[in-house]
């Protein structure tokens, strides 16, 4: 049984605002683990299957480190029960020969747990879309920049 729709959508406005925060600069993209359960789960494109608040919490440093001057506006949210989309854009920097930016579109896919928490957390990137971005934009990494693991964990199964 879902819970209260208030409840999803109240945690959803405060994860926002943190979002909304970090992109102005004024929290750090570890911020986020405030919202996931102890054993959530954590899906990433590049990166694979993270799981557990702490291996979490060092994800969302390592995976962002480097990665300042990007920018992930979000352009809207869904609530259908527990669960919970984010559509976003991930805007690398520079700007294509017809002056547009180098962008792409995420989805987010996020399962409400409870007590202003989600369990699951899986981003939705087309990545060969990504790399065809960032070699034509010439973007170097920041520092303390850290690549994906070479052999990630492919298992997307949500928690029970």
């Amino acid at each position: 049984m879902p819970h209260p729709a208030a409840e999803v959508e109240a945690t959803l406005a405060r994860y926002v605002a943190v979002r909304e925060a970090i992109e102005a600069g004024e929290q750090s993209w570890s911020d986020l683990a405030q919202f996931f359960t102890d054993d959530a789960v954590y899906i990433d494109p590049a990166w694979g299957r993270i799981q557990g608040i702490d291996t979490i919490r060092e994800f969302l440093v390592e995976s962002m480190t480097g990665l300042e001057d990007w920018r992930f506006p979000l352009l809207f949210t869904a609530v259908n029960g527990d669960d919970v989309v984010t559509v976003w854009r991930q805007i690398v920097p520079g700007t294509r020969p017809d002056g547009g930016p180098f962008v792409q579109t995420g989805v987010s896919l996020l399962r409400y747990a409870g007590r202003g928490k989600f369990s699951f957390e899986e981003d939705l990137l087309n990545m060969t879309h990504v790399l065809e971005d960032l070699a034509e934009s010439r973007w170097r990494p920041g520092p303390g920049f850290s690549i994906p693991p070479d052999h990630p964990n492919r298992d997307v199964s949500r928690p029970a």
